[in-house]
């Protein structure tokens, strides 16, 4: 049986019956005028009645509404009534949503993912082999070939990154997984997400609720939260959470709230309201802004900021460990039913982690989704929150099950967590060769290293371990899996929708960069009135063919001019491009719906910038004054202008890091420049180096502004001593073509290459990814002795740092710390001495605000300022370290600014 992936007709026969009798309960409403509103709605049709719900307003009136038209304060005081604060209310809300989903004997979907025999394998390239030099770049192509035909071995080195792992993600529980850096966590994740980079081997096997990844969407069914912030720097948090939700759909929420009003109207059952306004609205697909976006920000205390824009190093925004909770909600918004996070944490403070870990136990708890969720140093409170533990390292599973046993599980092996031992720490310890000793509790007896691989072992033997095997060994039943639980569709919504959406954040970020369009056009206008100033039309006559090369050179200086006020699109684009492909790897739209609207858009802006140059330049340069003459040179250089922006940007996406982007398009021009046909004409072109020249697109289009200026009426003058026409002798001085007809050749050639760039800009955007990460290996021996086991680590031996008249010295882990005047070092350190002279730092009364965000003044606020630090006061000492702390944004980053 496969998972659906819409269920719209004949929804009734998905959703199962629980044992519950749906029928035992009826409820009865004091208010009559309410009661008699809400039979009002049930007599509705189907998909009307799916909009309407019961507002309360503030001032206590019952009133119908239309859940598609909610506006900003009625959203506000629906959730206020729902949720007043997180921490207190939200179980609350959700078991109210429980209760009634339960009240009719609707089962939820739920999803039980297992995982067995995994493995994952890089190769790595060893020492100075894996350093981007040109030398190793050039060797890597002639050895990937001999490689692929078998004729020379491969040098590079196997890592193996998971090594037999198995396990089973259980729905309603909350799963941690713990491990020290680089013992497999992400891979993990990725691997169960389906998400893994193709150029890893990879070996064994994943199911969701017994299915395997090719009978369903598994980018859709479950969502993977990377640790990495990758955002708009230009858009608004709410902006961002708002867009997510659009193109990722509402899923079953639709499906399972149509068979939740039938089955009430059955029953005679009137909802709560808030309720059913709620789940009315959040099952609501196409809206700009959703009620879902709203509840999100709330549990995620994303409220302040969220009309503050992300921002980047050069944008003033939102602070790190916000942005981490940004990354969270952007995927918590969508419709999947597992989520797999990777160190969400990273720069929250211990409270917020909490609160957010603990919204997240109750959305599981409450509605039985499947969460794994990897931490690095989890607190000890945050850590109690877990049903169940994973402890990876070296590539092996060390521990999985319910937390409560896993400390009886060490103390089998030998090692005890201390009293005042956070256990999430002594869990990442004790595996570790430097530190596992401290944990031996067997005094009287010798001490032995326990490897990785022995306490995987040991798990086997273990209760734990042995009815995880059983569970594995007994195949999950596919017919207990609910069909609303795996999705078959491959996006949330319609293509059309996903478009319109596109559409409207690529005309927001246009509104929000329109500095860079406004200094383009005003760059048009500058050089335009350079360009008058050269060509003036006083100075320009038409008595020979050498004036003719003069309005030749001229032309050429627009046509070149318009083609390099397209290379902004290449930064544009490459900025944005790690965005897309963590939104394209998510499934949230296809390529083309990203890559047409930055095109479309941007045709009414060529117009403009296109008639900046021509409106001023044409007349007073004095090109042909037939106003046929003029409209046609528009459209050439309108269709050169279309042609270079997409060329620009098809650069950018095959070059997907600027200095690449950048160097392929300089390479690019000076090749078109060259073979344009005015630099060198046809005629001096060496017949091996034509093809270059029947290629340019801008060949073309000069071919065609010439062939419009010099075939007009002013230029079939015949001088003296010839019989050919003033204007066909300079287009064959220059090698130009004479017929009339190389004009409309050129204009279909420069539509069918604005059409080749940006379909091969959405093939780009298709098939390709951001440059993967080298694997490296020192080539340094490992120090078994003193070092941890954790192979492809390169450890630095010795640091030197001259700090106020001392030194710290560290080398193989140990810290030696003295005088630099007295203190002799051994001939075998090595550094280098930085000194510096000591300095104290004092600061008083220190206010720092920045102007209120525009966005945040349409909400009501009044105040001009945003005050990000109010009166603060310190002084810093040399030789004494002091500790910045304070929840995320606080202002901590901005203090040190």
């Amino acid at each position: 049986m496969k998972g659906g992936g819409s269920f719209r007709n004949g929804s009734s026969s998905i959703w199962r019956d629980s044992d519950a009798d749906i029928f035992s309960k009826s409820f009865h409403k004091e208010n009559d005028e309410e009661a008699l509103k809400w039979a009002a709605i049930q007599k509705l049709p189907t998909v009307s009645r799916m909009r309407k719900a019961l507002f309360t307003s503030p001032e206590g009136e019952v009133n119908e509404i239309d859940v598609h038209k909610l506006g900003l304060q009625e959203r506000r005081a629906l959730l206020e009534r729902l949720i007043r604060t997180a921490e207190e209310d939200n179980e609350k809300f959700l078991l109210k949503l429980r209760e009634r989903i339960d009240r009719v004997g609707i089962d939820l979907p739920t999803i039980e993912v297992r995982f067995e025999n995994l493995n994952v394998e890089a190769e790595a390239s060893v020492g100075t082999r894996a350093l981007p030099t040109f030398a190793n770049f050039m060797v890597n192509i002639v050895e990937g070939m001999l490689n692929s035909l078998h004729i020379l071995q491969s040098r590079k080195q196997h890592i193996h990154i998971l090594q037999d792992v198995s396990g089973i993600i259980k729905p309603g529980r909350m799963t941690l997984l713990l491990g020290p850096p680089s013992s497999g966590k992400t891979t993990l994740l990725l691997a169960l997400a389906a998400k893994l980079d193709p150029k890893l081997k990879f070996s064994g096997k994943v199911t969701y609720n017994g299915h395997g990844m090719d009978e369903f969407v598994p980018q859709r069914t479950a969502a993977y939260v990377n640790q990495n912030d990758l955002h708009i720097a230009e858009l608004t948090v709410r902006e961002t959470l708002n867009f997510s939700a659009r193109v990722q759909g509402v899923g079953s929420r639709y499906d399972l709230l149509a068979e939740l009003s039938r089955r009430e109207k059955e029953a005679n059952i009137m909802p709560d309201p808030d309720i059913d306004a709620y789940m009315k609205a959040v099952a609501t697909e196409g809206q700009k802004t959703t009620l879902i976006t709203d509840y999100v920000l709330r549990i995620l205390g994303l409220e302040t900021c969220a009309d503050t824009v992300v921002g980047n190093t050069m944008l003033r925004g939102i602070s790190g460990g916000q942005k981490k909770r940004l990354t969270t909600g952007e995927m918590l918004v969508g419709p999947a039913k597992a989520l797999f996070m990777d160190e969400i944490s990273t720069g929250l403070d211990s409270s917020t982690t909490f609160q957010i870990v603990n919204s997240l136990k109750q959305c599981v708890h409450i509605l039985k989704g499947t969460t794994v969720i990897s931490l690095l140093q989890p607190a000890p409170e945050t850590y109690n929150l877990f049903d169940d533990i994973i402890l990876l390292s070296d590539s092996h599973i060390v521990y999985q099950g319910p937390r409560e046993y896993v400390l009886q599980f060490f103390q089998s092996m030998g090692f005890q967590c201390p009293e005042r031992k956070g256990v999430a720490d002594f869990l990442q310890e004790v595996t570790s060769r430097k530190d596992q000793e401290q944990y031996w509790a067997h005094k009287d007896q010798p001490y032995r290293f326990v490897r990785t691989k022995e306490f995987s072992e040991a798990l086997k033997s273990f209760h734990v371990g042995r009815s995880l095997r059983e569970e594995l060994d007994s195949e999950f039943d596919k017919s207990k899996s609910h069909p609303a639980a795996l999705t078959t569709k491959k996006f949330g919504v319609g293509k059309w929708e996903l478009l319109k959406a596109c559409l409207s954040r690529e005309y927001l970020l246009m509104k929000r960069n329109s500095f860079v369009y406004i200094f383009r056009l005003s760059q048009l206008a500058v050089l335009a009135f350079i360009a008058m100033t050269i060509f003036l039309r006083t100075e320009m006559r038409r008595d020979s063919v050498t004036d003719g090369g003069i309005y030749v050179g001229a032309l050429f200086f627009g046509l070149v001019v318009i083609i390099l006020n397209g290379l902004a699109e290449i930064p544009m684009v490459v900025l944005k491009l790690p965005v897309f492909y963590k939104q394209r790897d998510n499934l949230f739209f296809p390529s083309w719906a990203y890559a047409l609207p930055a095109w479309i858009l941007k045709i009414p802006i060529t117009f403009l910038e296109v008639a900046v140059w021509l409106f001023l330049t044409y007349y007073v340069i004095g090109f042909d004054p037939n106003i046929g003459r003029f409209f046609r040179q528009y459209l050439v250089l309108l269709l050169v202008n279309q042609m270079s922006s997409a060329l620009f940007r098809f650069l950018a996406g095959v070059g997907r890091e600027l200095k690449a982007a950048v160097n392929l398009g300089s390479f690019i021009l000076t090749f078109l420049f060259a073979m344009s046909g005015f630099i060198l004409s046809k005629d001096n072109i060496k017949k091996w180096w034509l093809w270059g020249f029947w290629i340019s697109p801008m060949m073309y289009g000069q071919n065609a502004m010439v062939n419009n200026e010099f075939l007009a009426e002013r230029w079939r003058h015949v001088l003296p001593h010839s019989s050919t026409p003033l204007g066909v002798e300079v287009l064959k001085s220059r090698g130009f073509f004479i017929q009339s007809y190389w004009f409309w050749i050129g204009v279909l050639v420069l539509i069918g290459y604005t059409l080749l760039f940006n379909f091969g800009y959405i093939l780009a955007l298709s098939y390709l990814s951001t440059p993967g990460k080298q694997h490296v290996i020192s080539e340094e021996p490992e120090n078994e002795q003193n070092g941890d086991s954790n192979k492809g680590t390169n450890v630095m031996r010795y640091i030197k740092y001259n700090f106020t008249g001392h030194s710290i010295k560290v080398r193989n882990g140990e810290s030696i710390c003295g005088n630099t005047s007295s203190h002799a070092f051994p001939s075998s350190y090595r550094g280098m001495v930085l000194p510096f002279e000591p300095h104290s730092i004092t600061f008083d009364e220190v206010t720092y605000a920045v102007d209120m965000p525009q966005e945040m003044r349409n909400q009501g606020i009044a105040e001009n300022k945003l005050v990000l630090l109010k009166g603060v006061t310190g002084s810093f000492r040399p030789g004494v370290l002091t500790a910045l702390m304070g929840v995320t944004g606080a202002g901590k980053t901005t203090l040190m600014d």
